[in-house]
């Protein structure tokens, strides 16, 4: 059996990754629509060996779909999932709209799939923030281990995290440092991005964190253990894609860094890559276009009992988008919790 599938923000960096992961793990589609708004309208994408052509969000009738894949922002996603969802579509929402709301399922497959069960409140699923998605999927395995009590990490993200227009200004400002005389002014990122590093994504709350930074406390607490404690830096990084990730944990219980590594190789979506010599680790640009998530430099924390250091790396436009949210479609068909399921 097929499903009719939308792709809504099919023209933007997520919504294409998002038609090529479902090309390329052979989603059973029977067809497929490319969705984006009125100015994209004819728009061409690709699917596999065929070309889609987008159209009207405004005008497109969702009842004829049986999942909604949507990459097209929180302002998008608050006006349309519920009138999406209103018609028995399942909408699989990647932005942080839906997140937090206690009648939604915030679903990492490998780390807690029954929860999506819970979609039918409001037919909505959301996608975690893409830093929280690549950590989770190693933390679970090791909390089942042996209990995580405090998590700190340091990002260094991508600035395909912050769409087209980040990633043109990188390349931009890339190239003018070249050729004298053609300085290009910051735009979308507050400082010069190429070349440096920026400690600030999204906006700045009242504690002096970033929301960036709220997201992935508050979502690991919902996704993984609402007792685990999380403090997190995040930077953004002049790298095009791949988000990487130096992550300290806290243990209730002792386990070695030759536990961990045992435990990871045998994780879902994990790939272990550890050798304690010079390139035997992985960075973001190795990890483009893969859909596991790396752990590398497993080695002990010494300053805590009980703690272990690790480096994690992902494509952060697969596993941190398109790739769990094509994840998540696959559960519910997999789970048989289709409303048409025998």
């Amino acid at each position: 059996m097929g499903y009719k599938v939308a792709v809504v923000g099919a023209t933007g960096n997520v919504g294409r990754e998002m038609l090529n992961v479902l090309a390329e793990r052979e989603f059973p589609v029977d067809e497929a629509f490319a969705i984006a708004s009125r100015r994209s309208l004819g728009t061409e994408v690709s699917f596999g060996d065929r070309t889609l052509k987008c159209q009207d969000l405004e005008q497109f009738d969702f009842g004829k779909a049986d999942f909604c894949l949507m990459s097209a922002g929180s302002a998008v996603a608050k006006e349309w999932a519920p009138r999406i969802g209103a018609k028995g579509c399942i909408v699989i929402d990647n932005s942080s709209c839906w997140r937090y709301d206690r009648d939604v399922p915030l679903i990492v497959p490998e780390v807690n799939a029954d929860a999506v069960a819970g979609y039918t409140k409001k037919n909505i699923i959301a996608n975690p923030n893409c830093s929280t998605a690549q950590l989770v999927v190693v933390l679970k395995p090791l909390h089942d281990a042996a209990k995580i009590k405090r998590v700190v990490v340091s990002t260094y993200q991508s600035v395909s995290g912050a769409g087209k227009e980040a990633m043109d200004e990188l390349w931009q400002q890339t190239k003018s440092k070249y050729v004298p005389g053609e300085e290009v002014e910051p735009k979308k990122f507050p400082k010069q991005i190429a070349f440096n590093c920026i400690p600030h994504i999204d906006v700045f709350m009242e504690d002096g964190y970033t929301k960036e930074e709220w997201k992935m406390m508050a979502e690991t607490k919902k996704i993984l253990d609402p007792h685990i404690k999380l403090t997190a830096t995040c930077v953004r990084v002049p790298v095009f894609v791949g988000h990487s990730e130096a992550v300290t944990i806290e243990f209730e219980k002792p386990i070695s860094p030759e536990e961990a590594r045992a435990i990871l190789r045998e994780a879902p979506g994990v790939v272990v890559v550890d050798k304690r010599e010079p390139g035997g680790y992985v960075t973001p640009v190795e990890a483009v276009g893969e859909f596991a998530t790396y752990v590398s430099r497993i080695r002990e924390d010494a300053t805590v009992e009980n703690g272990l250091a690790l480096w994690v790396v992902s494509d952060n436009l697969l596993k941190g988008a398109a790739l769990n949210t094509v994840q998540i479609a696959e559960t519910i068909i997999n789970r048989n919790l289709m409303p048409n399921a025998a």
